[in-house]
This record gives C-alpha cells, sequence and structure tokens, in this order.
C-alpha cells in the first residue's frame, strides 16, 4: 500500500492536492458565509412580510370593525328608536304601529351597510322591538354577554358564533338615551356575515398550507381556515410549532382598536424554499469553480513539473551508463538555469569519469601484472619442489613424462601476457591436468582427483591461472597435511539462471579450525597474506583478481577441522564480454 502512495508522491500531484485542497476550503468558507448571510437575509425578509401582511390584514379588519360600529351608532341614534326606547323606558306600551315604524328603519340602515345581516333592537327589559316578536334578549344569549355590553357602556362587544345560525357572528352594544342622560334604553344586537370579516383576511393565505387564525379578545376563534385543534396554537408562545409532521412559524398581530389577535401559521419549508434553490444555486457554482480550477492547476502544475521530470528522467539515466545531456525546454528561468546548471555538471562530470576510469584502468592493470608475475614464480617454487621429491626414485621414462608435462606448464604459465588474459575452461583444465600428474609423482596412490564439468562448458573463457592455484592450495594444505589419502575435486556447473557458473574446489583433507578460517577471510578482505608456511599467496591473490575482473565477485571458503575444505566462486558466463564492454564505455565516455 505504501509503495503504491508513494508512486503517487510527486511534485505535481502535490502542487495539485495543496491547491484543490485550498481552493476547496476556500469555496467551502465564502459558499458558508454567503449561504448564511443570504439564507438568514431571506428569512428575515419573509419574516417581516408576513408580520407586514398581518398589520395589513389587521388594519382592514380594523377599518370593518369602524364600519359596522357607525352602522350602529346610526342605528342607536335614530330619533324615532330613541323615542320609542325611551317610552318604553318610562313603561308605556309600544304599539305594533311602532314597532313597525321600526323595523321599517332598521331594515332601510341594514340594507345600505355592508355585511350586516341583522339589527336585532331590545329594550331595557330585554324584550325584543324589532324584528317584530316575543323573542327575549336572555333566551337568546348568555347572560354575561348582556353584562359586559353594560360594562362597555355603548362600545361593541363581539360575541362570535350565532347560536341560531353558523354562517354569522354576533356583537351587541348597549343602547343609551341621549335626552336622559345617556341611560339605559335598551340593546342593540347585530348578525354579521362570517364571509364579510373572511374577505378581510383573505389576502393573508397567499402562501400554500398556510393558515390564519382570527382571535376576539377572549382568545376565541372567530374565524379559522385551519381544521384541526386550535387549543395547542392559542397556548403557544413558542416562535415556532410542529403540526402533523410539519413545522409552522407562528406570527400574532394583536389590534389595539379591537382586541382580535391575528394568528398565521406559515410552513418553515416555505420560508427556506428560497434557500434551498440558494443552496442549489451556491453547489452548481461551487463545482463549475472546482472543475475549471482544477482542469487549471491541472495545466499549470503540468506545465512546472514537464521539465523537472524529464530532467530526472535523464540524470536516472546515469545509472545505466554514461551521463546525458538533457535538452534545452521552455519553461520558466529558475528551470531553465536548474537545466543549463545539470548539464554543465554532466560536462564536467564527464571529463572526471573519463579520467578517473582511465586511472582506475591503468592501475588495474599494473595490479593484475604484478599479481601475474606473483603467482607463476609461487608456481614454479612448488612444481620444482616437487620434481625434487620426485627425481629420488623414478626412472627415466618416468623422468622423461614429468619433463614434458613441466614443460607444458612453464610454456602456459610464462608466455607473454596480453590484454586480453582470458583462455577456456578447457585450457585452464588441461593445465590442471598437467599440474596434477607431476604431484602425483611426488605423492603416488596418497593423491587423487577428479573433475566434474559439462563438455559444453569448456569454450567458456576466464582469466588464466583462476583456478589452477586453487587447486595447488588443496594439494599443499590437504594432501600434503594429512597422512591418509586425499582427494581433490574440481566442480563447474552452471548455476540455476544459466547466466553464472560455479566453479567449487573441494579436498576431504585435514581442514581448518574455525579461528584460522576467520583470520584467513579477515586477510582476504583486508588484501593481506596468512599462510603456515607464511606464504599463503594462492587464495588472496586469486580473490584479488577476481575483485579486480569482475569487481563484486570472490572467493567462499567453507571448512571444519578434520571435514576437509571447500573453496568456491561464482562468475558470469559471459565475463569477458561483460568485461570488455564495461571498458569500452568507459573508454567512449
Amino acid at each position: 500500500m505504501f509503495s503504491r502512495l508513494h508512486k503517487w508522491n510527486t511534485l505535481r500531484n502535490q502542487i495539485l492536492v495543496v491547491f484543490l485542497v485550498v481552493m476547496l476550503i476556500v469555496l467551502s468558507i465564502v459558499s458558508l458565509i454567503t449561504f448564511n448571510k443570504v439564507s438568514t437575509l431571506l428569512k428575515t425578509n419573509a419574516e417581516k412580510q408576513i408580520n407586514q401582511t398581518a398589520v395589513e390584514a389587521n388594519g382592514r379588519l380594523e377599518s370593518l370593525y369602524k364600519q359596522i360600529s357607525t352602522s350602529s351608532k346610526i342605528v342607536m341614534t335614530n330619533d324615532a328608536i330613541q323615542r320609542t326606547l325611551t317610552k318604553a323606558k318610562q313603561g308605556e306600551t309600544i304599539s305594533f304601529a311602532e314597532r313597525q315604524q321600526l323595523e321599517g328603519i332598521v331594515t332601510t340602515m341594514q340594507a345600505t351597510t355592508n355585511g350586516i345581516f341583522s339589527f336585532e333592537l331590545y329594550t331595557d327589559n330585554m324584550n325584543r322591538l324589532v324584528p317584530i316578536d316575543n323573542t327575549n334578549l336572555v333566551t337568546r344569549l348568555d347572560g354575561k354577554w348582556i353584562k359586559q355590553a353594560d360594562k362597555a357602556n355603548g362600545r361593541l362587544v363581539w360575541i362570535g358564533d350565532d347560536p341560531s345560525n353558523s354562517d354569522n357572528i354576533l356583537a351587541l352594544r348597549r343602547v343609551n338615551l341621549i335626552n336622559r342622560g345617556f341611560e339605559d334604553g335598551g340593546y342593540l344586537l347585530i348578525s354579521i356575515y362570517r364571509g364579510y370579516l373572511q374577505f378581510a383576511n383573505q389576502d393573508v393565505t397567499t402562501i400554500k398550507n398556510q393558515y390564519s387564525i382570527l382571535l376576539d379578545q377572549d382568545v376565541k376563534p372567530l374565524i379559522s381556515n385551519f381544521n384541526g385543534s386550535l387549543a395547542p396554537i392559542i397556548k403557544s408562545d413558542a416562535p415556532t410549532i410542529t403540526l402533523d409532521n410539519e413545522e409552522y412559524m407562528v406570527t400574532k398581530q394583536t389590534s389595539n382598536e379591537t382586541d382580535w389577535t391575528l394568528v398565521i401559521l406559515t410552513p418553515v419549508n416555505a420560508l427556506t424554499e428560497g434557500i434551498t434553490v440558494l443552496r442549489s444555486g451556491i453547489i452548481i457554482a461551487g463545482i463549475i469553480g472546482f472543475i475549471i480550477f482544477l482542469v487549471s492547476t491541472l495545466v499549470l502544475s503540468t506545465f512546472i513539473t514537464r521539465p523537472i521530470v524529464k530532467l530526472t528522467k535523464t540524470m536516472q539515466q546515469a545509472s545505466a551508463g554514461s551521463l546525458t545531456l538533457n535538452p534545452s525546454v521552455t519553461a520558466v528561468n529558475e528551470i531553465n538555469e536548474l537545466n543549463s546548471t545539470y548539464n554543465q555538471l554532466v560536462k564536467e562530470t564527464n571529463h572526471l569519469i573519463k579520467m578517473v576510469y582511465q586511472k582506475e584502468i591503468t592501475r588495474s592493470r599494473s595490479e593484475l601484472k604484478a599479481l601475474q608475475a606473483q603467482i607463476n614464480p609461487h608456481f614454479l617454487f612448488n612444481t620444482l619442489d616437487a620434481l625434487k621429491w620426485s627425481l629420488e626414485d623414478k626412472d627415466e621414462d618416468e623422468l622423461a613424462e614429468l619433463v614434458v608435462a613441466m614443460s607444458n606448464l612453464f610454456r602456459y604459465t610464462i608466455t607473454k601476457q596480453t590484454d586480453s588474459d582470458w583462455v577456456p575452461i578447457l585450457a585452464e583444465i588441461k593445465h590442471i591436468e598437467d599440474y596434477m600428474e607431476i604431484m602425483k609423482m611426488r605423492f603416488g596412490n596418497h593423491l587423487e582427483w577428479n573433475l566434474d564439468m559439462p563438455c559444453e562448458l569448456g569454450h567458456v573463457r576466464i582469466p588464466k591461472l583462476m583456478i589452477q592455484p586453487l587447486v595447488e592450495n588443496a594439494v599443499l594444505h590437504g594432501a600434503g597435511n594429512t597422512m591418509k589419502p586425499c582427494t581433490i575435486s574440481v566442480s563447474i556447473h552452471p548455476t540455476e539462471d544459466q547466466g553464472h557458473l560455479q566453479i567449487i574446489v573441494e579436498d576431504n583433507g585435514p581442514g581448518i579450525s574455525e579461528e584460522r578460517l576467520e583470520a584467513i577471510q579477515k586477510a582476504m578482505q583486508s588484501g593481506g597474506v596468512i599462510s603456515k608456511t607464511g606464504s599463503g599467496i594462492a587464495i588472496s591473490n586469486v580473490h584479488k583478481r577476481l575483485e579486480l575482473y569482475y569487481q563484486k565477485c570472490g572467493l567462499t571458503i567453507e571448512s571444519e577441522e578434520n571435514n576437509g575444505t571447500k573453496v568456491s566462486f561464482v562468475i558470469p558466463v559471459k565475463g569477458e564480454e561483460t568485461h570488455v564492454e564495461y571498458k569500452d564505455h568507459f573508454d567512449r565516455g
């Protein structure tokens, strides 16, 4: 997972992410501020509008109230009505003709006033004069309304629903006798069309599912288009109320003229309808802005990072060979300066690499020559030493074979070294056979050796005298240090990848102690020499030459006391070609 994340951890993506995060933060802050400000403004304006509507509706109701009050005053102050009520006050009998005259006057007043269903005139003893019948006011109304009318002293008292006609609303006022010091002369009961007040209130509910309720001074409903229970609405003083799982804003407006209260219930979602549109607009604008910013940032980050990526790829190619110049690019001044500086650095570095490599090649060649010059006399001394032991008890034919073998050995080792000091493995094996023939003349049946190598590997080329010194070391320190028969085994086989060869030289001699083996390995790494006799040339020499020819190759030694010793190393099959290509590459650089 972390490797995948690391793959995306680029300068371009970092610029893109940082810019986008900053843009998202800015867009979010601006959108939230704008949304909050505008939504608050919309809500405030909607509330103000509803309050204004309530004020205007109350004004219209007050106007109708004044109109009804004026019409009823005209009826009450009519001379004929005043005289008739005064007469009744004095206990005189009102004739039928007089009642007919009063009915005509009331009917005329009723006809000229909008919204009035009827006027009913009663004497101070509650007997009705108009309409002409024997109805008593006490049977028409609850006595409390009469008491309230007496307390109101001539002002209108709103009663509410007409018990005898649910389509009308009743109002009561006491009639004062003007000529008798405004004594109580009777009562005027006004029946008003409910639709008359509804007309004044019809402009309030302009929003879907909006309700309006008109309450009288006793907080009783006069008109309402809400079909549910009004008790929760009347009792609640909260700015909002939930009805039928829907939230409503409550707006109340009380009239100073009538003491009526107009209640308007407005669905909150109707008030926030504009806010929803605003939210959608902000989201759409934010998405469009984000896309524009994304494209712009992508183009900008690509423009900035493309030259850097190109320069990085050029620098990565250095691991495969010589540093190459990066072509000029069209970019900002800083990138151009970086590219120019890199190209100048490449030129200087290539020059230094060429000089250092040439010096290293010269040093390596000199060191190889020195190592080869070192190993040749070492080998010759050991061979002559073996010859000395063989001359004591050999006949002339055996000595002749020994001389021929030694001449082959000397020819192989003393031949002038060339720059291409590589030989086929088969030649190295032939050299080992000649050497072992001489060693067998010294050790006799005490020494045996065997070879395990596929025939097709005989053409593979290796540096001269790379295996034979290890065989020689096994003979001297294996067979030479034990009284038991000793067998030297040489094994050459390809590795699993078929691109390398593993070469093993093994003996079943006395082996090496753990302390001695550790000392030998340290000496190999440090380039020193260590052996029982003080010479110790073969191991260190071969190890050093492997490092010089193959860079990373070297000897591996495994040994235990009384269990023999195994020396091995792994080299590439195409070792000579790789060595030449590597050398030629830097020669060209």
